[in-house]
């Protein structure tokens, strides 16, 4: 009995899987760096069991396409790439065109490969009549922080907003300052998602003006909110960052996006009001990961977890019928112990100075950002990668979703 194709649909079935998992890590509140590598490792022996198999491995990941197969696309752009499998690329291409969801996966592997495979195909991609495979150019241009020259002004000139989106994106990325005027005629863009990347990149080149477009993004649930509210709280003036938090805190809707800027603040005046929140099951989570961002204290190794979770349930369940269909957005999350915590800070607070902004224990310097971004969880990664990027205003962004191989090399 022939098992290698058994074998090599667990492979690929595998590989696919890890790869959607690593996507979800990336925005993960308890993956660190490690973390991250321990699982590229798991999906790089996937795929290794594929390339041994010569086409085979091709084929087989490509026989599981269909129309919502991010990891199996992922898998299959990686392999072909690697061996320059024109045939392969081709069917890959004319999946994506016609399987739209599954264009994360194509995104996810341009990332993942190193630049030498994806490099010659860039000047075709960028050439491409079809605007789906210029955003993917882009995308790759802005992932491995590689300029793409005069062709990201061009496409900063088109009218397809998913075009102009990924250029504004990758301009932000490459901190391309003298694309500045140009990303600002679109700072009112229709298209959210245009109008969110293109104030997000001239923020990163500086621009106080394009804060206020911003806010929206943040005030909201949605994609973008995390990551506005990162750059508000890395670009505002602390003035302004406290006046508006204090705004957010009044609507009772978005007090959870107010304790996490309170966090992402870091000023130790805030920590008896997250505590007053951590006795309340809706926000005690993400209260506890502020306070954790803000201070480092790690709630798990400290032992400041409770000991007997609460009786809640903030994700759906198995009824379809049941109105509450939302997943827990903290459900990796330790639950926090008020009392334990409030011990530990009457213990710890005087190492801590009023009005000054910390991040994982340390005042918020290039220093505290570094320790951050070698030792910190994603999300306080995501904080801390903001915060360098203020203070190093010309260098291209540091690239945190980058596999951690490349990562390590970027922190030296």
């Amino acid at each position: 009995m022939n098992t290698l194709p058994v074998v090599l649909d667990l492979h690929a079935e595998e590989a696919s899987f890890l790869a959607v998992l690593r996507d979800y890590a990336l925005r993960a509140p308890h993956y660190d760096l490690d973390d991250l590598g321990k699982l590229e490792d798991r999906i790089d022996a996937h795929l290794d069991g594929l390339r041994i198999a010569g086409p085979a491995g091709l084929e087989t990941v490509l026989a599981q396409l269909g129309p919502h197969t991010v990891g199996e696309l992922f898998a299959g752009v990686v392999l072909a790439f690697e061996t320059h499998h024109t045939d392969g690329l081709s069917q890959l291409s004319e999946h994506v065109r016609n399987a739209v969801e599954t264009e994360r996966g194509y995104l996810m592997a341009l990332g993942w490969l190193d630049w030498e495979w994806v490099a010659p195909w860039i000047d075709r991609m960028l050439a491409s009549p079809k605007p789906l495979f210029r955003r993917l150019g882009l995308a790759a241009c802005g992932m491995h922080r590689r300029d793409p020259g005069a062709a990201l002004l061009a496409e900063l000139s088109q009218a397809d907003p998913g075009v102009l989106a990924r250029a504004a994106r990758t301009a932000g990325e490459l901190r391309r300052h003298d694309l500045m005027p140009t990303l600002r005629s679109h700072r009112l863009h229709q298209d959210a998602a245009t109008r969110f990347w293109v104030n997000w990149a001239t923020a990163q080149l500086g621009d106080e003006y394009a804060l206020e477009p911003l806010r929206p993004f943040a005030e909201q649930p949605g994609a973008f909110q995390y990551r506005a509210l990162c750059v508000l709280l890395a670009w505002q003036h602390r003035e302004h960052s406290v006046a508006w938090i204090h705004q957010l805190l009044q609507n009772p809707a978005q007090r959870r996006i107010g304790i996490q800027a309170i966090g992402l603040l870091g000023d130790p005046v805030g920590v008896p009001w997250l505590i007053q929140q951590m006795s309340d099951p809706l926000y005690a989570r993400v209260a506890g990961e502020a306070f954790s961002l803000m201070t480092g204290a790690d709630l798990a190794l400290l032992n400041l977890e409770l000991q007997q979770l609460p009786d809640f349930d903030a994700g759906p369940n198995d009824n379809a019928e049941a109105p509450n269909v939302v997943m827990d957005p903290d459900e990796n999350l330790p639950w926090p112990d008020p009392q334990s915590i409030s011990r530990w800070w009457q213990a710890h607070g005087g190492e801590f100075q009023a009005g000054v902004g910390y991040i994982v224990g340390l005042p918020q310097s290039e220093s505290g950002f570094k320790q951050a971004l070698a030792h910190g969880l994603q999300r306080q990664r995501i904080a801390a990668a903001c915060g360098i990027a203020r203070l190093r205003p010309t260098d291209v962004l540091l690239p945190i979703s980058a596999p951690v191989r490349r990562q390590k090399k970027w922190l030296g």
